[in-house]
């Protein structure tokens, strides 16, 4: 148990011991651990290692090729602090039950993706009362800025995490906040979902005392990775009071091409050098919305009714079996509590399928979510080595 409670938040990074080697004789090898088929899985390779292997400063002239057939893959140089510097550099496989896959790093004239490679992106939404939109392949959200707060037209004070249902592979928040008319339907989904005040599909908050306290909009945003195959952004949250305890914070989310869950990563900062805190994570009460709750997995999914026949839509959290407390809910909201670490960064993950996209039933989505959060508590076993 305590193997598998470390591995389900810990990313897909091979550190690497091994000195210098020519970059043809540098190879990634990934075994999947598991009896799962295993889709676009995204391995992560660190970046100092590969600067001291491949003697390269710049990694995005890494090339990573997988070795069964042939392929030149599409990989990513992520910054994931925002210092200007790349820490990481990251591709995608698909990988089937108990095998082991080989793939060759070298070095060469940087790779500039098409935007048709592109199934990743986000962006600060000004001209729409401050949203934060991003995407991927297959699913598409929005979260809340200062400015809908203060709204003529329809303020909203409301961290949510809102949803919008696609039903296309391409990328279209672009398209569908140029044409602003993304509530009805014109055959690549769209905004269904009324988070408004709830936590929507994994927004969360202090749970303290019997009682949620969510944060307020956010003020401010940063991008860190944009595409192509993962976005990664920042949000920053004023202070709040939680019952008496001030709380700020900033919250990383990330998602990745291919994939149905963003992971949220929630660092809280207050006076108080000894209080501990415990998060809250919400899901809202839809139409018809039935939740299963398997405490001892610490999943909570739900499956509810869209308005005007569009369908039904699939939500869940996974959280770490570690830091699970209860199940709760309020008047609004199914919630899922967890302790917060005592370095106050809460980490978890969310997302939704729709019935006209992937998700036709309930049990299809019942099976997703159960398969997703069985891949992360056995991450793939990634090794880098020069012969």
């Amino acid at each position: 148990m305590k193997r598998l409670v470390v591995a389900l938040f810990i990313p897909l990074i091979y550190l690497g011991t091994a000195s210098a080697a020519r970059s043809s004789d540098v190879t990634v090898t990934v075994r999947n651990p598991t009896n799962l088929t295993r889709l676009s899985e995204t391995i992560t390779l660190d970046a100092s290692t590969l600067r001291r292997l491949l003697s390269v400063d710049d990694i995005r002239r890494v090339h990573v090729r997988d070795v069964q057939s042939g392929q030149d893959l599409l990989t990513q140089a992520v910054d994931t602090n925002g210092d200007g510097k790349y820490e990481e550099l990251i591709f995608q496989t698909n990988i089937a039950p108990n095998e082991t896959k080989k793939f060759a790093l070298s070095v060469g004239e940087r790779r500039i993706p098409t935007p048709q490679e592109f199934k990743a992106y986000g962006r600060f939404v000004r001209e729409r009362e401050g949203d934060f939109a991003w995407e991927n392949d297959r699913i598409a959200h929005r979260m809340y800025g200062k400015a809908l707060e203060t709204s003529l037209i329809d303020p909203l004070t409301s961290s949510a995490v809102d949803v919008w249902v696609k039903r296309v592979s391409r990328l279209v928040i672009n398209d569908w906040y140029m044409v602003d008319d993304y509530h009805r339907e014109h055959g690549e989904g769209g905004d269904f979902y009324n988070a408004g005040s709830t936590r929507g599909c994994g927004g969360n908050g202090i749970w303290k005392e019997g009682q949620l306290y969510p944060s307020t909009n956010f003020i401010d945003s940063r991008v860190l990775a944009n595409g192509p195959i993962r976005v990664m952004f920042e949000l920053t949250y004023p202070a709040w009071d939680a019952n008496g305890t001030a709380v700020a914070e900033v919250k990383q989310v990330s998602l990745d091409a291919g994939q149905n869950f963003d992971r949220f990563e929630s660092r809280y900062t207050l006076e108080s050098h000894t209080a501990r805190l415990t998060d809250a994570i919400g899901i809202r009460k839809g139409t018809n919305a039935a939740v299963s709750e398997p405490g001892n997995t610490a999943t909570m999914r739900t499956w509810e009714t869209l308005p005007d026949d569009h369908g039904q839509l699939g939500c869940a959290v996974i959280a770490d079996p570690a830091n699970f407390v209860d199940f709760k809910e309020d008047a609004r909201n199914f919630l899922m509590i967890v302790k917060v670490p005592e370095n106050r960064t809460a980490v978890y993950y969310a997302g939704f399928g729709w019935s006209k996209s992937s998700f036709p039933t309930a049990e299809a989505w019942n099976q997703y979510v159960t398969q997703y959060a069985r891949q992360l508590r056995s991450p793939l076993e990634v090794t880098m080595s020069g012969q």
